[in-house]
């Protein structure tokens, strides 16, 4: 977890940056399209957290949970997963 822990946290750091260089971007009336660009390099970078998120708790905590005979809290967090990465 701590290599996971790092990565997120590295990963979080650049969306960090990336936030506040679109501010700056919109402070200086960039033109529409590179705005554009930076909001979905963003939104790419926190896809990709969720990503890293759900991998490290589909591989430990939903098997975890299934080893403990809690199978249905695991599904139920599956489902609910799958509804939020839909919207």
């Amino acid at each position: 977890m701590h290599t996971d822990k790092t990565k997120l946290i590295r990963r979080l750091k650049i969306i960090e940056g990336q936030v506040r260089g679109l501010q700056e971007l919109i402070e200086k009336d960039t033109y529409c399209i590179d705005v554009i660009t930076q909001t979905s390099a963003i939104k790419q970078g926190l896809s990709n957290v969720e990503d890293l998120l759900l991998e490290g708790h589909l591989g430990h905590c939903l098997v975890n949970q299934i080893k403990k005979g809690q199978t249905e809290k695991a599904t139920k967090e599956i489902l609910k997963v799958y509804g939020l990465k839909r919207k």
